[in-house]
């Protein structure tokens, strides 16, 4: 039997991400637009949060699975529109933007809409649902989260966050935000 130290679930870098994960989680959801909070500090706090994410699910350890025991989504459709909403009404008119997206099939680069505010959901989407298997302490499905969680990381999550990080980086520094506050 594998000793503590040595176990995936409870090393150092997986208890660190999930630390940095749970503070992710907390923050937005503490965000309202009750005016407690600034777009400007909110901006802020995530540009510093999120590269530590990025970082941080980058060292997490392999672990070996087959899958059995891969958690049930925890965040409802309820709880993913109230973040959702609250992001935007907060960011506003910086919630939208253009992004240039190359098609390596196609040879092509095609342009879309995205909201910073569903890339901001879609990540906590993620680490949430991480989370809440980690507050359950079920060793099995602790492991299959990690998992999971890497897996999506790559598949899915991993480029929202590089996008989503792009345009609160532009939102930042190149547009006037206590300008447009003042001006709501």
């Amino acid at each position: 039997m594998s000793t503590v130290k040595d176990n995936p679930i409870y090393a150092h870098d997986t208890l660190e991400f999930v630390t940095v994960a749970a503070e992710y989680c907390a923050l937005l959801e503490r965000t309202t637009d009750d005016g407690q909070q600034t777009t400007e500090a909110l901006v802020g706090t995530l540009l510093k949060l999120l590269p530590l994410v990025y970082m941080k699910v980058q060292l997490l350890p392999e672990v070996d699975t087959e899958g059995a025991f891969v958690p049930d989504d925890q965040v409802t459709e309820e709880d993913y529109n109230y973040i959702r909403d609250n992001l935007f009404r907060l960011l506003h008119k910086h919630d939208e933007y253009e992004l240039l997206v190359w098609d390596e099939d196609m040879q092509t680069e095609e342009s879309r809409w995205c909201s910073v505010s569903e890339g901001l959901a879609d990540i906590y989407q993620a680490l949430r649902n991480f989370v809440a298997v980690y507050q359950q302490r079920l060793e099995p499905c602790m492991l299959d989260a990690i998992w999971q969680l890497k897996e999506n990381f790559e598949l899915y999550w991993g480029q929202t966050l590089l996008d989503t990080l792009r345009q609160l980086h532009r939102i930042r520094y190149s547009v006037n935000i206590n300008a447009d506050e003042e001006d709501s």
